[in-house]
């Protein structure tokens, strides 16, 4: 079966951080890992030190994917989406949303298994 990771970046409405994450934690999560492929999810928040100062997104959540048939699945998400089955909050600020599916092109690589001595400058 074919892998996924479904990358979304979001903000919450300004004043309703708090509600923001209890919905996210306690509703949205469950509710998007109730549609069919969607088999786990992890949500992070931008840590204070960053490479760069552009960074319009404070949350990240990572959703992983296990279907064969992808299209369906994001399709029976959209569909879901807004409904009683995916209830959505006014504590998310959904008009800077970004959301993207990627497909892997390598397996993962542990720091353990490539280690070695620092290049010469």
């Amino acid at each position: 079966m074919a892998k996924y990771t479904f990358v979304v970046l979001t903000n919450p409405t300004p004043g309703k951080e708090a509600e923001y994450n209890k919905w996210y934690n306690e509703q949205h999560i469950p509710d998007v890992l109730n549609v069919p492929g969607f088999v786990a999810a992890q949500r992070f928040r931008l840590a204070d030190a960053q490479m760069g100062d552009k960074n319009p997104h404070r949350y990240l959540a990572l959703y992983e994917i296990e279907t064969d048939d992808l299209p369906t699945a994001l399709k029976e998400l959209k569909a879901r989406s807004g409904s009683a089955e995916m209830v959505m909050s006014d504590a998310i600020d959904l008009k800077d949303v970004g959301a993207f599916v990627f497909a892997p092109v390598a397996e993962k690589v542990q720091a353990k298994d490539v280690l070695r001595p620092r290049r010469a400058a």
